[in-house]
């Protein structure tokens, strides 16, 4: 959708690890994954249709099984997909570890004590932890089986609502699968993606450069 310079590429790399915190995704294993899905869209080869599963919490289990082995390299689809994904092997290892999601996980924990003004606040905490895996299951299951389609993908891919505020514009599957290298995720005038005038912005800024969508 875009291209950087190495030195932003660094810093959105450093912010990325720091804010998905717990819920850290290897950049290069979650490239990898979603070209698979993009290819094999909604056939037995895609690592997460929600059409080969019983439920989303099966579906999430094997994409995490998948997505496990893509960051220790055990299966590698890299021949298939190469190159063009940014690595930075140190922070890979520490966003990956078990005590980096733990340490993080205390870092919330934390906070909710200093600052929850009640006990109830506290059940969100584990929507803190998973918050990666908790937006992978909702756009993965609902971009896949609820809502309307303008485009014939071959697949099942949906647009699960006009207005996708909460999911950032990433439950506008069909339009993104029509279109897979176009920043704006909205394709009709009814449907915003709140992420595009963002990229935008940092466009005209110079941090990002927008390349023409096909």
């Amino acid at each position: 959708m875009f291209t950087t310079s190495k030195i932003w590429e660094r810093i959105f790399y450093v912010l990325a690890y720091l804010f998905e915190g717990a819920s850290f995704l290897n950049p290069r294993a979650y490239a990898l994954m979603h070209r698979a899905h993009h290819a094999f869209s909604d056939t037995e080869k895609d690592p997460h249709s929600p059409h080969f599963f019983v439920d989303v919490y099966q579906m999430m289990k094997a994409t995490i099984v998948t997505f496990g082995d893509y960051v220790k390299r055990i299966k590698d689809p890299e021949a298939q997909f190469p190159g063009h994904y940014p690595e930075w092997p140190l922070i890979d290892r520490m966003g990956s570890s078990i005590l980096s999601r733990i340490l993080f996980g205390a870092a919330y924990t934390t906070f909710y004590i200093f600052f929850a003004p009640y006990w109830w606040l506290f059940l969100l905490l584990p929507i803190h932890f998973m918050m990666g895996p908790i937006h992978g299951a909702i756009v993965n299951w609902c971009g896949h089986k609820y809502g309307y389609a303008n485009f014939d993908n071959k697949d099942k891919s949906k647009n699960t609502t006009p207005f996708d505020f909460l999911m950032l514009g990433e439950l506008f599957q069909n339009n993104h699968h029509k279109h897979p290298n176009s920043a704006n995720f909205g394709k009709r005038w009814f449907e915003l993606d709140p992420v595009y005038p963002v990229m935008k912005l940092m466009h005209w800024m110079r941090i990002i450069t927008l390349r023409k969508a096909y």
